[in-house]
């Protein structure tokens, strides 16, 4: 394996999950009689870019052309994105003739916010079941993975972008170097490309293990995010560091000749990472004792619960909780099911883990002692979902950050 920024053959292994399942190829009842494929998941980090990254074992076509995941689903994922559009639209001053494009738009979660302000868009989203879905809101989009030629016909047929979104795409794209060309295409020379990626900081701060799967092909510090950027001649000139997916990182990056000087709020990010020791090797050398420990920790507890005859089930079926119950070996034995919010996931069953998945009211109904949290980093917003299992006094497992348990309606211990 090579970096897939800088060509290195350097590449030290930083956390080995073991092998697993892709998180997103959900089994059907059918399926279940049927060998399932897994593949190593073990991320590296580049000694010379420091870049962090995980072999290309899978393909974008493997996962994408039909995607579980549809992000309107998250009451407060949407409010981010609202959020999001009328900050941005208020700070590049973009006008009713102005073009927004965003790049792996999804269900048209956000770009629903952009058609409400009265401005031309278009959503690049390579999944048919996600897209069409999308055009049936209303929302202009285009089923196709960006590339180099798709970002031409773009520009030829709608005109440069006054603005590009790119949020939570920049770590699935295994060419990099490509993809990053692409967003340089479709953004004027004078326009702006928006970037959310998870931030390395927290992965590696918090061992955020479950973030790391295979869709995700690279992690992201403002450092290498800023060199992989520069690859296609876009410079950033700032970063916000927001909450979601436990910890994330905005970049807002220029074609070089408009860049201007960077900000001091990215100063002091690029400062921070650099105190955390993520401008080194050594900064990243007890990210796997630290993985394990928490494993190890998520077991006893569940162990215990089992032990003492309680019954646990879980909330989601992300990505994310698909990589946690197989790096922990989480099997229907501690955990008898999960439940989803969205349709297209009943009656399918985790991969690996092999988790039935049910509507939500499946927990009203069976009235669990405990509730384990898969989507963790969505605590505020699943808590006040699942105030009502404070009635007959469910305990609520959220097991990242750090491993903590919530009373229903109540404490946190």
């Amino acid at each position: 394996m090579r970096c897939r920024l800088c060509g290195s053959e350097r590449l030290l292994s930083v956390l080995d999950l073991g092998a697993t399942p892709p998180c997103e190829k959900l089994l059907s009842a059918a399926e279940l009689d049927l060998p399932e494929q897994t593949y190593p998941l073990n991320l590296r980090l580049c000694e010379d870019c420091l870049l962090l990254q995980i072999p290309a074992l899978i393909t974008p076509e493997d996962t994408f052309t039909e995607y579980a995941y549809f992000s309107s689903y998250s009451d407060s994922w949407v409010e981010h994105a609202r959020t999001f559009v009328a900050a941005a639209l208020e700070r590049l001053g973009l006008g009713a003739d102005a073009f927004v494009v965003e790049v792996a738009s999804n269900d048209g979660y956000l770009l629903q916010h952009v058609v409400a302000a009265g401005l031309r868009c278009l959503g690049i989203e390579p999944s048919v079941n996600v897209s069409a879905a999308a055009r049936e809101r209303g929302i202009p989009t285009l089923t196709e993975f960006l590339d180099e030629p798709t970002a031409a016909t773009v520009r030829t047929a709608h005109g440069a972008a006054d603005l590009v979104v790119a949020n939570n795409v920049y770590a699935h794209i295994p060419d990099l170097l490509g993809f990053t060309r692409a967003l340089r295409a479709l953004v004027a020379d004078d326009g702006w490309v928006s970037v959310e990626v998870h931030h390395a900081g927290n992965l590696v701060q918090f061992a955020q293990f479950d973030t790391v799967y295979h869709e995700h092909f690279q992690y992201y510090s403002v450092a290498s995010a800023s060199r992989a950027l520069a690859t296609a001649g876009l410079t950033v000139v700032d970063v916000e560091a927001i909450g979601t997916h436990g910890g994330s990182i905005r970049l807002w990056a220029r074609p070089d000749a408009v860049a201007g000087p960077p900000s001091a709020r990215m100063a002091e990010l690029l400062a921070a990472e650099e105190r955390a020791g993520l401008h080194d090797v050594s900064g990243y050398a007890d990210l796997q004792r630290r993985a394990d420990t928490l494993r190890q920790d998520l077991l006893r507890l569940l162990l215990d619960y089992r032990r003492a005859g309680k019954r646990v089930v879980a909330y989601g079926a992300p990505g994310k909780g698909n990589t946690l119950l197989n790096y922990c070996g989480i099997r229907p034995d501690l955990v008898e099911y999960t439940v989803d919010r969205n349709p297209y996931k009943h009656g399918k069953f985790t991969p690996g883990a092999r988790l039935p998945i049910h509507p939500v009211e499946r927990i009203d109904k069976d009235r669990p002692e405990v509730i384990l949290v898969l989507p963790w980093n969505l605590e505020a917003e699943l808590t006040a979902q699942l105030a009502g299992t404070g009635e007959w006094g469910a305990q609520l497992v959220y097991p990242l950050p750090e491993l903590h348990v919530v009373v229903a309606g109540g404490t946190s211990s």
